[in-house]
């Protein structure tokens, strides 16, 4: 439980201050960042984590076409449209970008990152279950992989208008459901093992549903050399990032 709170709240803590600190006034650049992080965390390492599991691949891709599915109807709903902002509303958006299109990645980014968070909640359980000190560790590795998704997951929040005191809260809440994760795997481990790949897959979808439907069309619009060289170097650090901290 301490653990998995912990892990919760300090990644979010610290994404929250390189978020808001140095990256707050080049959200809609940041935007390319988010992209290379949500996309390298889910082809690069989630799913082949997923695949790698021994589960059926079969099974697997078709949680990830009723993920991406799911994601789509998600982005239909009343639930998410009202919550659309507009320009000139009064909320501090980010100068010219189209904030009824970026509305509905945040979304459904907290929808996917709650999901993220309550497999990191198991994996918790199940390392400590079998060392302490493998649990301890697995911990220290988990905030350094959510640290950069989160800094994703706020970019993406203060895109869609979201206020730095309500990114921040929603991601917070989101971040309880590690400690969900956790439960379920210390009191039915053998079952929450068996919904890891699962889980994951659902929650890389999401990310990858995110990234091509809303934010790449975002970018797209920006058509200039000078504007795509900055987003292709922006997307391969993104990338960079995730490699680094899963292959260290």
């Amino acid at each position: 439980m301490l653990a998995t709170t912990i892990a919760g709240v300090f990644s979010i803590s610290a994404a929250a201050v390189f978020s808001f600190a140095l990256l707050s006034k080049m959200v809609e650049r940041m935007v390319s960042l988010s992209v290379g992080i949500m996309l390298s965390t889910s082809l690069l390492h989630a799913l082949p984590e997923a695949f790698e599991s021994g589960a059926d691949p079969r099974t697997l891709f078709a949680t990830l076409l009723a993920g991406l599915l799911a994601f789509f109807l998600l982005e239909k709903t009343a639930i998410l449209r009202h919550s659309h902002h507009h320009e000139g509303d009064g909320h501090a958006h980010a100068h010219g970008h189209d904030a009824n299109e970026a509305g509905r990645a945040g979304w459904m980014i907290l929808v996917g990152d709650g999901l993220h968070n309550f497999t990191d909640g198991i994996l918790i359980a199940a390392a400590f279950l079998a060392d302490p000190n493998l649990g301890l560790v697995t911990g220290l590795a988990i905030i350094a992989h959510e640290i950069p998704q989160e800094i994703g997951d706020f970019i993406v929040l203060l895109n869609a208008g979201f206020s730095r005191r309500r990114a921040y809260f929603f991601n917070l809440l989101c971040s309880l459901m590690a400690v969900l994760g956790g439960l379920l795997g210390y009191f039915t481990l053998a079952h929450g093992q068996a919904l890891i790949p699962y889980v994951l897959v659902f929650a890389s979808s999401g990310f990858i549903y995110i990234a091509l439907s809303d934010l790449m069309p975002q970018m797209q619009r920006r058509s200039t050399l000078r504007e795509t060289i900055p987003q292709v170097i922006l997307i391969a650090v993104g990338v960079g990032i995730v490699l680094f901290l899963t292959h260290h």
